[in-house]
């Protein structure tokens, strides 16, 4: 209480913050199947947009 710190809402954002990346974490375990199959048809058929990226003004895309 001295220093002026709300333990409550110290304890609510840290609380949020380990839910937000643990969530975020699952996610991408979840779904991780779904990315190597997408990378890996990338690799097979390239990537089907590589004719934008390729052409003027693909500087502007990132892979």
């Amino acid at each position: 209480k001295d220093l002026g710190i709300n333990i409550s809402a110290v304890a609510e954002a840290a609380l949020i913050r380990a839910v937000t990346e643990a969530r975020r974490k699952k996610w991408l375990d979840d779904n991780a199947d779904a990315f190597a199959a997408q990378s890996d048809w990338h690799e097979r058929n390239g990537h089907p947009l590589a004719d934008i990226i390729t052409a003027p003004g693909g500087s502007s895309w990132s892979t």
